[in-house]
């Protein structure tokens, strides 16, 4: 039994040093191997859940960051990084906004005033469905009084002071409700491109944009507007007064009706009786724009053209059909006074009176923008027959 015991003894002895020895080896051929082979991560790996779940993956950090994730399909979902199934990434929203949540976007804006105080959805008893803008200089302030007890609490004022003289205007009651934006010496064009973004005016059904220097006795904004409806006009304007001043035919006021869409012009005028200026036209003093129809026209207006030159002729590109949806309203007509307001605001130059230079700069505008608007409209044309034939060649 002595000799039995021992032996048992001996075996065991050995069978541990043979354990040990083993385990040593294989705790440093794999160190030898980890030291052989990139770091492998285990968030790459495709592994049931079940294996993962007890996993602490709290420290597990990636050697680049995973980009945004653009795919929706199952199989795709599999291979997400798990550090970024809490980072947003929205295509969809606006340019520059695909990190937010949709459901905090605002995209656009409006002209509602709010106060400092009380809760936000309180702010508002009403929400005016029109806009009206004047760009002005405090010396026609009575002929702007005129003009907007014209216009009923439907709609938001706003007067863009080309005079720098705001202050003043507070001896009118609506002024003080008003949106006074001032800055020296700019047409309103120039104000329009820069404060009268599509997504800022998305709210109001009609924009309009007009002149200081127009006689408002025959004129009724909300009746306008049932016109505007009824014939459903997309760009419009007021009939002028036909014995006053220079304008086209198109755009003085007839007497024997509420709206007309064409004219006669002088002979060889008009090659087409659909397009300017015998159809498709109004003028730029006193136009109406859709909100449809100014999303498409603010994206025309050229940040360097001011005065607006020559774009009469080109709000047709806007709407379709143009000689149905661009009209004159005559029974509710306006007077064009004809005040060189914004004339008297340029400089002497050689000798010559301040608005012969704003003329100028005028009729050039206009050239510039139709030279513009033909070369783009070719280049367009062009590239389409060049992708078209590169189809047909495979």
């Amino acid at each position: 039994m002595g000799i039995l015991s021992r032996s048992s003894v001996n075996r065991q002895s050995n069978e541990t040093m043979r354990l040990l020895i083993t385990t040593f080896a294989g705790i440093v051929f794999g160190f030898l191997i980890g030291l052989s082979f990139p770091t492998l991560s285990l968030t790459k790996l495709n592994l049931p859940s079940s294996l993962l779940s007890p996993v602490d993956l709290s420290n597990i950090k990636e050697q680049k960051p995973s980009p945004p994730i653009t795919q929706t399909s199952s199989s795709s979902n599999q291979s997400l990084n798990l550090n970024d199934t809490t980072k947003i990434w929205v295509p969809s929203n606006p340019r520059g906004a695909e990190r937010l949540a949709p459901g905090i976007v605002a995209a656009k804006s409006d002209f509602y005033l709010r106060r400092l105080w009380g809760n936000p959805s309180e702010d508002l008893t009403s929400k005016p469905k029109y806009l009206v803008t004047f760009t002005v200089g405090y010396d026609q302030r009575q002929n702007i009084d005129a003009s907007v007890k014209k216009f009923s609490e439907n709609f938001t004022i706003l007067l863009f002071h080309y005079d720098g003289r705001t202050t003043e205007w507070d001896e009118f009651e609506w002024s003080k409700r008003a949106i006074h934006v001032s800055v020296r010496k700019q047409t309103k064009w120039w104000y329009a491109k820069r404060f009268l973004h599509p997504d800022i005016v998305a709210p109001y059904d009609y924009i309009f944009i007009w002149d200081e220097d127009l006689g408002v006795e025959h004129f009724n904004a909300e009746e306008y507007i049932k016109l505007v409806r009824k014939y459903d006009l997309e760009i419009s304007q007021p009939g002028l007064e036909p014995n006053r001043g220079l304008t086209w035919q198109m755009t003085k006021r007839r007497g024997d009706r509420d709206v007309h869409k064409q004219t006669e012009e002088k002979p060889g005028w008009c090659k087409d009786p659909h397009l300017p200026p015998c159809a498709g036209f109004v003028e730029i003093m006193a136009p109406v724009f859709s909100r449809e129809a100014w999303r498409c026209v603010w994206y025309m207006i050229q940040n360097d053209l001011v005065h607006g030159w020559g774009l009469d002729f080109a709000l047709r590109k806007c709407v379709e059909p143009a000689h149905e949806k661009i009209g004159v309203v005559d029974s509710q007509w306006i007077i064009h006074q004809s005040v060189p307001s914004l004339g008297n605001q340029g400089e002497t130059q050689n000798g010559k009176a301040p608005w012969h230079g704003v003329r100028d700069r005028c009729r050039k505008e206009w050239t510039i923008f139709q030279s513009r608007l033909t070369m783009a409209e070719n280049e367009y044309f062009k590239s389409m027959e060049v992708g078209l034939s590169n189809l047909t060649a495979h």
